[in-house]
């Protein structure tokens, strides 16, 4: 029986394509949605640009306010594009989801840990991230998360791929 479920979105191009599939799966199911956006850490680069520029209090401070900041933000904008995207008859769909978290570290270890710290059911996630041409059968995140998945995983084929395999 699948009562939750855990939508893992890059918020790329394809994003509102698999937000449709995990929100029609909520709604045949009547489960309740989750959903988990993962930023990926600071690389070296940006790092040394920030402590080029920033004194070790004022970097600190980014560190602990401006990520929260950014991430909170980077949430508000998700339930924004929700809400955009199903517009006014959509506000039964939109009651479905639970909580929609922004958390840094790897994608598919993110996800994964979501998976395992919530409980689901059901693991929804798209087949790549907006990166990644129609040429890679899964992308990088995807197959792990289909490999170490302890839930069972709906994923959701690259939609241009589809269309250029139909000609």
């Amino acid at each position: 029986m699948i009562r939750s479920m855990l939508y893992a979105t890059d918020l790329g191009l394809y994003a509102p394509l698999v937000m449709q599939h995990a929100l029609a799966l909520a709604r045949t199911f009547n489960a309740d949605l989750y959903v988990v956006h993962a930023v990926e850490p600071m690389g070296l680069f940006a790092e040394s640009v920030l402590q080029s520029y920033l004194d070790e209090q004022a970097l600190n401070e980014f560190h602990s306010q401006g990520l929260k900041t950014v991430i909170a933000n980077i949430e508000q904008r998700v339930l924004e594009s929700f809400r955009e995207e199903l517009g006014d008859e959509g506000e039964q769909d939109l009651q479905r989801i639970r909580a929609v978290r922004v958390l840094q570290g790897d994608p598919s270890q993110v996800i994964l840990d979501q998976v395992q710290k919530l409980s689901v059911d059901l693991l929804i996630v798209g087949s790549h991230s907006h990166g990644v041409g129609a040429e890679t059968p899964l992308g990088r995140t995807a197959a792990r998360v289909l490999q170490l998945s302890k839930v069972p995983v709906y994923l959701v084929p690259l939609f241009e791929r589809r269309r250029s395999e139909d000609r």
